[in-house]
């Protein structure tokens, strides 16, 4: 005899949220390699006046091990990974902006915009949102 609960059946994690996530943890994965090549140039002997290679890639490893969690979670199908994600995209919008403007380096400021933006239009699709609404969700998917 089976219970009301196990005939429920789980919806799976739509494409928009498994792509964003996937974008997340690409970005995660970015910030984790931008940590290391801090520690290995203050290591090797490079530093400067204005920033502390080794407090900037503790920053770095623990920002981007974050979100590097964050987008893993939503590949795996937990919400919870969704608000990592999208902080770090309205983060990225900024920083796309300075890139942009002050920094007169669009060829780098647009795609990072461009990403932010996207990944935002993912998570907030209305398959994404729809299926992080559901009540079907097993417990450990919230």
């Amino acid at each position: 005899m089976s219970s009301p609960d196990s005939e429920r059946t789980t919806p799976a994690v739509p494409s928009t949220l498994r792509w964003a996530g996937w974008i997340i943890t690409l970005q995660g994965v970015i910030g984790v390699i931008v940590a290391v090549v801090y520690v290995i140039r203050e290591a090797s002997g490079h530093h400067e006046d204005a920033i502390s290679g080794y407090g900037s890639a503790v920053w770095f490893a623990v920002i981007g091990g974050g979100v590097l969690a964050g987008g893993i979670a939503l590949i795996r199908g937990h919400r919870w990974g969704r608000g990592i994600g999208m902080m770090a995209q309205i983060l990225l919008l900024p920083v796309a902006y300075a890139l942009l403007t002050a920094s007169h380096l669009p060829l780098l400021g647009a795609p990072v915009g461009i990403v932010a933006l996207a990944c935002l239009g993912l998570l907030f699709a209305p398959a994404s949102l729809s299926w992080l609404n559901a009540d079907s969700l097993p417990p450990d998917a919230r």
